[in-house]
């Protein structure tokens, strides 16, 4: 069953980021990723919930590298690989979206 058919989605931007991150929620996040063609697993949760309190606390998207130190506590090197494993078309793309965050400025993705 595509979850995407059954979730009313928040407003968003005319490429697909929330535009009130408040709005967010675990059944909207997989909406969205259905919509990237993805299945969240414990993994994606795991960054995505990371990049959930992040804002809460700091009010703005975690850039990439802070994400990448949180998955090296369980991956270590290979933290920045999997990054890109679990979102293959980018952590602006694909991690953000999913997480609810608005599309992020120019800052580094990783």
């Amino acid at each position: 069953m595509n979850m995407a058919l059954h979730t009313t989605l928040p407003e968003r931007d005319a490429e697909g980021y929330l535009i009130e991150p408040g709005d967010w929620n675990e059944d909207i996040a997989r909406a969205l990723a259905a919509d990237e063609n993805l299945v969240l697993g414990d993994d994606h949760w795991d960054a995505i919930r990371f990049m959930r309190d992040y804002y809460d606390e700091h009010q703005i998207a975690a850039d990439a590298r802070f994400v990448i130190r949180h998955l090296a506590e369980r991956y270590g090197r290979d933290a920045q690989k999997k990054l890109f494993e679990l979102f293959p078309y980018g952590y602006v793309k694909q991690a953000c979206k999913i997480a609810g965050m608005k599309r992020p400025r120019a800052w580094s993705t990783g």
